[in-house]
């Protein structure tokens, strides 16, 4: 088998001027003097609000947020008028939001092969999903643009069974109905006796048998074996669901009904503030009612197949705003349905959360989404585990964040020696840590570049499952039975982290990977916000930080300063009703915050704290700082301890 690209070749340089002269026709020679950019996300792919779209008219918008030279180049339509059907980029791209629609954005414009130094493990599963081809073999741009067909082998070569199939048979959902009609058959893994990882025993327990119905659960699984895994829960959020719906319709029809879905959910999180942070202009395009549309199909399609539905609350008699919601996805998922051992798997890279509680959890695309509502498992590959140990003790104003900047810094993470991996986390500094604090650790594996990340569990979810759901603690204690790693286990790479040698951190504009202490900034760096909210930063305990601050702020007769505009944000209602009973609600408008109900927000670019001008700065505490994901400003990640701090101080300060 072999296939031919009829179209023009796009290199994403770092160059307005180069990238304007190839959408306007000009082609370029390989090699060539091209400054590839590197690090593409899929915000630059496709910004927050080109995701309003979730069909075909995605293919008018691929990379409006491609930032080349400091100048955005490319403009609707642009791609896909110029014919191009081989994009060309750096290592790493694709990092950040699991967002399907950045390649379906491609694949709609005409782009049919992605080539570029390295890709990050969902993109790229994604581009796979899609029918989208992926290499790293830059030697194939000459026998293209010559007009030579190339042999699909060059495609498939070093991958596994499955992926090999997928890819043969032009994406996963053909490959599954084949799959589902008894035409593949999926062999066992070695059963050869070895230590295992934590994640790779729960992969073990979820291992599929041969057939789509085949009976979970093998002994034994080792890195690069290829299979499906059962998925206990599976969940997806309004800026996902309505495409998924849309290819589940339209691929396997419209009565189908999904398969369990008392162990699926939907929620209503990522748009509910998008009326107060969106401009006149976007307005003026139409972008708030396709917003909208996105809300009514969820809505539609929750209620057509049974589906729990975590919706936004109603709008105050006062106003015809929203109010936020009842809940952010991955905040309601670890606090009231999530278990240790189990398989999470949720349209959003911060999935990843849950895995403080000790399961597996990762992020899956749009077309695995429909694909696990029909058949009740994803694929996976099985990947290595790195372990990274945070040893000794903290300083009492050094948190969960701060481990997490200076791992995101850290060289074989920086360099992308992550990308794909399990991101296990240990030792005593970790094991000291409450659920809510290990979830930002877990949370922001999806930064590392990885496919999870995980802590074993231990009396501390014991602990938290009897306090939270009201478990008998024996029951607990069954659940976490055999839940570690075996000492000999093989990993990746061994990180070793100091606790008690950090102090708090922050990073620098532009990436989670720019981690610096607040002592190496040199000259105080004056702020216009500071935003303490999002998945991330809006749980319980996060509450008790901005509380302790504000606290000790408002004894000493501070407020927040008066050019800063401060946002708290909880991430559930939950987590409002525990603030409210410790009076931190209060407390938190006493000394001039402003707090509003759960949702996505300005992390997204989506709600009240996003920036308008270049100029702004905002320090806050979400877990990503891409270009553009809040706004045009400049955004330093920090702690909420800090966060809290700065927004007193009008200046990046530690607590």
């Amino acid at each position: 088998m072999s296939v031919k690209f009829d179209g023009r070749i796009l290199f994403l340089a770092d160059d307005a001027e180069l990238m304007r002269r190839q959408l306007a026709g000009q082609d370029l020679e390989w090699p060539a003097p091209v400054r590839l950019r590197h690090e593409i996300s899929t915000d630059e792919i496709t910004p927050a609000y080109i995701c309003y779209y979730y069909d075909e008219q995605l293919g008018r918008f691929p990379y409006l947020g491609l930032r080349a030279g400091g100048e955005f180049p490319v403009t609707p339509d642009s791609v896909r008028s110029g014919g191009f059907a081989v994009s060309v980029s750096g290592r790493r791209r694709g990092k950040g939001s699991s967002r399907e629609q950045s390649p379906y954005a491609e694949f709609a414009a005409g782009i049919r092969l992605v080539i570029a130094e390295s890709h990050e493990r969902l993109y790229r599963e994604n581009c796979q999903n899609l029918g989208i081809l992926t290499s790293t073999d830059f030697s194939l741009l000459e026998r293209i643009r010559a007009g030579h067909p190339i042999a699909l082998a060059e495609f498939t070569r070093g991958e596994g069974a499955i992926t090999r199939g997928i890819i043969e048979s032009g994406g996963l959902t053909p490959y599954n109905r084949a799959r589902l009609a008894g035409a593949v058959r999926l062999a066992a893994p070695d059963q050869t006796p070895r230590p295992m990882t934590l994640a790779e025993k729960i992969i073990a327990r979820h291992w599929r048998g041969e057939t789509s119905d085949g009976q979970a659960g093998v002994q034994v699984v080792r890195p690069g074996d290829e299979g499906f895994i059962r998925a206990d829960l599976r969940y997806s959020h309004e800026y996902v669901t309505p495409m998924a719906a849309m290819l589940w319709r339209t691929q396997v029809g419209a009565g189908a009904k999904v398969k369990d879905p008392a162990s699926i959910f939907c929620f209503r999180d990522h748009l509910t503030f998008l009326d107060q942070a969106m401009t006149v202009d976007r307005m003026a395009e139409g972008l708030l009612d396709l917003a909208l549309d996105l809300k009514r199909s969820q809505e539609e399609f929750a209620a057509e197949q049974g589906i729990r539905l975590y919706g936004e609350l109603p709008p105050l008699p006062a106003r015809a705003g929203s109010r936020g919601s009842e809940a952010i996805c991955h905040s309601k998922m670890l606090e009231a349905h999530t278990l240790p051992g189990q398989v999470v798997v949720g349209s959003d890279s911060h999935t990843t959360h849950n895995g403080a509680l000790g399961c597996l959890a990762f992020g899956i695309g749009t077309t695995a989404l429909a694909n696990a509502w029909l058949t009740g498992d994803v694929r996976i590959g099985v990947p290595r585990t790195l372990l990274i140990r945070v040893n000794g003790r903290r300083p009492p104003n050094v948190t969960a964040k701060d481990f997490m900047l200076q791992i995101l810094r850290h060289p074989f993470v920086k360099s992308g020696g992550a990308i794909g991996l399990i991101v296990e986390y240990a030792g005593e500094a970790v094991r000291q840590l409450s659920i809510d604090e290990r979830a930002t650790m877990t949370n922001m594996a999806a930064e590392v570049g990885a496919l999870a990340g995980i802590i074993a569990p231990d009396g501390v979810v014991v602990e938290f499952l009897v306090r939270q759901r009201g478990m008998a603690a024996q029951a607990a204690d069954r659940l976490i039975a055999g839940l570690a790693s075996d000492p000999d286990a093989e990993y990746a790479e061994i990180i070793e982290i100091d606790a008690a040698g950090l102090g708090p951190m922050v990073a620098l504009p532009g990436d989670p990977g720019n981690g610096r202490s607040i002592a190496e900034l040199g000259q105080p760096v004056r702020i216009d916000i500071a935003y303490a909210g999002s998945c991330t930063a809006g749980k319980a305990e996060d509450m008790d930080m901005y509380a302790e601050v504000l606290g000790e702020a408002l004894a000493a007769g501070d407020r927040v300063a008066p050019h800063v505009r401060f946002i708290i944000q909880v991430g559930s209602q939950a987590v409002k009703r525990y603030a409210d009973s410790r009076g931190y609600l209060e407390l938190f408008r006493a000394v001039g915050a402003e707090v509003i109900e759960p949702g996505c927000g300005a992390c997204i670019n989506a709600g009240p704290g996003v920036s308008y001008s270049a100029e702004t700065v905002t320090v806050s505490a979400i877990n990503r700082n891409f270009p553009g994901r809040s706004g045009p400003g400049q955004l330093y990640l920090a702690s909420p301890y800090t966060t809290a701090a700065s927004a007193v101080a009008g200046y990046i300060k530690a607590w």
